[in-house]
């Protein structure tokens, strides 16, 4: 083979060398017409296609490998050789969507043509959109630049956290990924924006904090907020899948909530704790011939991520650094101080692992239940003790 052109396959590409950093190196396969592989500095290898239209030399970008497998490039390559024997430009589309895209067209498209029907956590891409990008929709695409997205990146670190800040970037950088496979002719724009280092979070409700956690709770006004954050302690259930509760998935009677479908693709059976059933008892005479638990004017139909709200209790309760999610990790680990085995813990939380599924497998609802009660139980505790002491505060006064 010569240098740069040769039958490409998948192990070849792999093999290419990389060019000296600012120097970019062209490789064209002998098979399809025009097909290449660009490959930069950094070593990022983009499948193209290199032809003369109307005696201009044009590029097309199809895709980055391997994400895009070599068989689909080569199929993309015939369409767009197909494009050209017809009189067609590909690239005049492509930049069209350049100039004329805004963020929130290109987001929109997003949501309706991937997230929605691909993925669980759309909701939370659609939040984060409406919570840190605001400013941003109007923008088109082609005003864009790094340097803004890396001041996003890091005034979101200080203003909301590491956390928040990291899965902003990853959203922005499937989004635009997309936009490159639907013609975007552009470099993704977040691609070396370095994220924060992350911990693992162990952030869990203390002991200290629970009565003042409790009082707030009980004192706030907002009876939807109230119950939701109830029952994602109650339950340990992941925010989403209390979000979108629904009636038909709950059995009073039986006192459990059969989750339909979870992060980790799995269906769940979660027993119902007594204060859950009774919660929800009250929320069915409300509510009941809703679709939802939690029903709400909103585009999903049902009561969405209440940040602000959730600041505000938190405010309330003189508490610090606690997410939404915590109030999940809470519960389980409650049931770890409570003496519950690692493997009841993982069921109850629908943790799913290689070296676990085995024993998750023979468990029933039984030991689970009673690790939860014990658990719940021991929170509980400290709201009693909290009223106990309001109460001889008072007698004393």
């Amino acid at each position: 083979m010569t240098e740069n052109r040769f039958s490409f396959t998948a192990a070849k590409l792999n093999k290419l060398p990389v060019p000296e950093k600012g120097k970019r190196r062209y490789y064209y396969d002998t098979k399809v017409q025009g097909l290449g592989v660009a490959i930069t500095g950094m070593g990022t290898k983009t499948f193209i296609v290199y032809r003369k239209i109307n005696a201009k030399p044009e590029r097309i970008t199809l895709g980055r490998f391997p994400d895009v497998p070599l068989d689909e490039a080569r199929a993309q390559a015939f369409e767009v050789n197909a494009a050209i024997a017809r009189g067609e430009n590909p690239n005049d589309k492509r930049r069209r969507i350049r100039e004329e895209w805004t963020l929130t067209a290109l987001f929109e498209r997003y949501m309706q043509d991937y997230a929605r029907p691909h993925k669980r956590s759309w909701q939370e891409d659609e939040a984060q959109f409406q919570r840190y990008l605001q400013d941003w929709k109007n923008h088109k695409l082609s005003s864009l630049k790094k340097v803004e997205l890396q001041n996003l990146h890091t005034r979101i670190g200080e203003e909301h956290g590491k956390y928040a800040a990291n899965r902003l970037i990853s959203l922005l950088h499937s989004v635009f990924e997309k936009a490159i496979e639907w013609g975007w002719d552009s470099e993704n724009p977040v691609t070396r924006i370095k994220k924060f280092s992350e911990q693992s979070r162990t952030r869990f409700l203390q002991a200290d904090e629970l009565p003042r956690f409790f009082s707030a709770l009980e004192n706030e006004p907002n009876h939807t907020l109230k119950d939701y954050i109830w029952l994602s302690l109650l339950t340990g259930a992941r925010r989403a899948n209390v979000l979108a509760m629904r009636w038909q998935e709950v059995n009073l009677d039986a006192a459990f909530w059969q989750i339909p479908r979870t992060k980790n693709g799995s269906a769940q059976r979660l027993p119902l704790m007594p204060e859950a059933v009774a919660i929800l008892k009250n929320r069915q005479q409300l509510h009941g011939q809703q679709a939802f638990v939690f029903p709400a004017n909103s585009k999903s139909g049902h009561f969405t991520s209440p940040q602000k709200a959730w600041k505000n209790l938190l405010k309330k309760a003189e508490i610090e650094d606690l997410r939404l999610h915590d109030l999940r990790r809470s519960l389980g680990s409650w049931q770890a101080v409570t003496g519950a085995n690692i493997s009841v813990i993982g069921k109850t939380l629908n943790h799913k692992t290689l070296a676990a599924t085995e024993i998750y497998a023979r468990l029933d609802l039984d030991p689970v239940r009673q690790a939860m009660e014990v658990a719940t139980q021991a929170m509980l505790s400290h709201r009693e003790t909290e009223a106990t002491t309001a109460q001889a505060d008072n007698s004393n006064e």
